[in-house]
């Protein structure tokens, strides 16, 4: 993969600047033109300049809203009155909801076991009737297309179509006409509908321009139709949006001629963007919307001091995941611990801990003795406690007191 393609591999995309700024005009006011801005915190924390596309402002948080829509805005009244069927693990489910319910066509989708239970309460909100099986994305549209077929529906595939690739598309132009001198776009990648929409429209209107893009670690599989790996696929990944075993087709050529790099993100990268985006700023994304995050956050050297483009591609993330989310990071950074502690179990002795760590400046979350399951002898017992630190500093500064009242205190 080359930094820069000739103008021929352009033209014979099955998807052409054209079709992406019809896709603008059809969409129109129906969908929102998302502000893009640039992070002055997050530039200085990853090196770069870095500005932002908040789609996860869309009235569903997600930009398959414009995909969706361009796609529903070309069936035929025939097509319109027999309805339409879609598979999703969210965000495709809400943006075909959604706008299938304004222009009055009957909507199913057909959504995976598994799938974030925001996501499934939100499309049925929109109106459409909701199918909930299938292990993995492809079984769920093995159903999906089944199901459309014996009832004459017409299947809106998330990613492998025309109609949908230039919805996306049109992102790239909006942040392009804000932005002209980005230099760089990192996208998230699931099947690819996204990418290989905005990769055509900005490497037509500015060739040089480098598009990044991002999966999982745990589901690599673009990365591995483009560079001819095997690496496997398996677990359960915080972005759950871009989990996709098997990438379109036509994406997948797409993204052979027009997509420079593309970035794998583990987990502990995936979590601490979704944090570093609350934290810093304020706004909620979900796994998949922060994997650009993450892969300017872990590899820097392909983006320092450049003008960088990234998408936050949407918001649709369980309350329980952002606690759990955020919690974990409090831990990472040192200002949540839990701490193992062999003490006498006799009276006072948790009076004492506690008003050493409150000398200490540390808060007190959580306290467990432990006097039955454990090797310690019959008169001690195991004190467990999770306290609250600013920092790491601070956090090795409490167990340096600890130490010198002679509790040596164990960081679980």
């Amino acid at each position: 993969m080359t930094s820069q393609r000739p103008a021929l591999h352009l033209a014979k995309l099955p998807v052409q600047l054209a079709d992406i700024t019809a896709a603008a005009k059809v969409i129109g006011r129906s969908v929102i033109a998302t502000v893009c801005n640039e992070s002055r915190t997050l530039s200085e924390i990853c090196g770069c300049n870095l500005w932002l596309k908040f789609e996860n402002l869309q009235f569903t948080a997600t930009f398959k809203e414009r995909g969706a829509l361009n796609r529903l805005s070309a069936l035929s009244a025939e097509e319109r009155r027999l309805g339409v069927i879609a598979m999703s693990a969210g965000n495709h489910a809400q943006g075909v909801a959604y706008h299938a319910k304004r222009l009055g066509i009957p909507a199913t989708i057909v959504m995976p076991v598994g799938t974030p239970m925001v996501k499934v309460e939100n499309t049925r909100r929109h109106g459409a009737v909701v199918v909930v099986t299938g292990a993995t994305l492809e079984e769920a549209g093995a159903y999906a297309a089944e199901l459309g077929e014996t009832h004459g529906m017409t299947m809106i595939h998330p990613y492998d179509d025309p109609l949908i690739i230039a919805g996306q598309g049109t992102i790239a132009l909006e942040m392009l006409k804000t932005v002209p001198a980005l230099e760089m776009l990192v996208v998230p990648i699931g099947g690819g509908g996204l990418i290989s929409g905005m990769a055509i429209a900005a490497k037509t209107l500015k060739p040089d321009i480098r598009i990044v893009g991002v999966e999982a670690e745990l589901y690599p599989s673009m990365y591995n139709a483009i560079k001819q790996t095997h690496l496997p696929m398996r677990g359960d990944t915080l972005a759950e949006g871009i989990a996709v075993k098997s990438p379109g087709k036509l994406t997948t050529e797409i993204i052979r001629h027009v997509v420079d790099e593309i970035v794998l993100v583990g987990e502990p990268e995936i979590e601490r963007a979704v944090a570093d985006l609350i934290n810093i700023e304020k706004t909620v994304v979900e796994g998949a919307g922060a994997a650009g995050l993450a892969a300017v956050r872990s590899r820097p050297e392909l983006f320092a001091g450049r003008n960088v483009g990234m998408v936050l591609s949407g918001g649709n993330i369980d309350t329980r995941l952002i606690a759990s989310v955020l919690t974990r990071e409090l831990a990472r950074e040192g200002r949540l611990k839990q701490l193992s502690l062999d003490i006498v179990d006799r009276p006072g002795q948790l009076a004492a801990v506690a008003a050493l760590l409150a000398e200490a400046g540390a808060n007190i979350i959580e306290v467990s003795h432990q006097r039955t399951f454990s090797d310690l002898p019959a008169k001690a017992t195991l004190l467990q406690l999770v306290i609250e630190t600013r920092d790491r500093a601070h956090l090795e500064e409490v167990l340096a007191r600890l130490s010198a009242a002679g509790l040596a205190a164990r960081c679980d």
